[in-house]
């Protein structure tokens, strides 16, 4: 029985030393080969994942989620039956969140969507919106558009959304059927009729008599939210709301 003890007091401290040496050899590997944030290029410490403590604290926030009558519902007002519209960041040229959606969406970091929906989930669970949702969806990708980028940036916030509010987030329910051309420098008449008739719903019993939360990266003129959303209402969703990482 003495060796026995013995024995595991023996293999407890081995491992106590392992694990030692390798949070000293990760120590040692990010002084040599620091991480850095993907706002700033500044090299990350210890504990700061993805962006640095700085360009978190800085990020430029809309605080829609304190004011309902924001510019998202009066935008969409008219064209969309909305629970609650929210935009979490402003979305300026050459500015922080450019910055970031475009790690995001052209530079192969899924994880900033994560990251930022983390943060933006949290602060609407601590503001009264915890148990507003049943499920995140994001607006999808053509499957030939996910395919070239590899994810669907959207997806990636809606998960980030997720985790923080506590409610699952699916990515399957809604699909887009047609690849439609970049949005970038049409008009709003024009973004309407690019995408009026794209989405598809591939399981209503997915969302039939839910509160569903729809999930964007940018908004605009609102055009993809209208199509989206509305084959979501037309399906049989109880509720809707959306938001979007950033609104410009």
């Amino acid at each position: 029985m003495k060796y026995f003890f013995s024995k595991m007091g023996s293999i407890q401290i081995k491992s106590n030393v392992a694990t030692q040496s390798l949070n000293l050899l990760r120590d040692f590997v990010s002084l040599v080969y620091p991480n850095y944030c993907l706002g700033c290029s500044n090299a990350l410490y210890k504990g700061e994942e993805i962006l640095c403590t700085h360009c978190i604290s800085n990020l430029p926030k809309t605080n829609y989620i304190y004011n309902y009558n924001n510019r998202v519902m009066l935008r969409l007002q008219g064209r969309l039956k909305l629970k609650y519209g929210l935009a979490f960041l402003k979305f300026r040229k050459h500015g922080l969140v450019q910055r970031l959606l475009h790690q995001l969406k052209y530079h192969n970091h899924p994880e900033v969507g994560e990251v930022l929906g983390r943060v933006f989930g949290r602060e609407m669970f601590n503001n009264g919106y915890a148990h507003e949702f049943d499920v995140v969806i994001p607006v999808p990708l053509h499957a030939s558009r996910k395919r070239a980028r590899g994810y669907n940036q959207s997806a990636h916030i809606a998960k980030g959304l997720g985790l923080a509010l506590e409610i699952p987030w699916d990515e399957s329910i809604s699909t887009r059927k047609v690849s439609t051309k970049t949005q970038t420098r049409k008009t709003k008449t024009e973004r309407w009729h690019n995408v009026e008739s794209v989405f598809d719903i591939l399981d209503e019993t997915k969302i039939r008599d839910r509160r569903i939360l729809l999930v964007d990266d940018v908004m605009t003129t609102g055009a993809t939210l209208e199509a989206c959303g509305t084959r979501l209402l037309e399906s049989g969703c109880k509720e809707l709301s959306v938001a979007c990482l950033a609104e410009a």
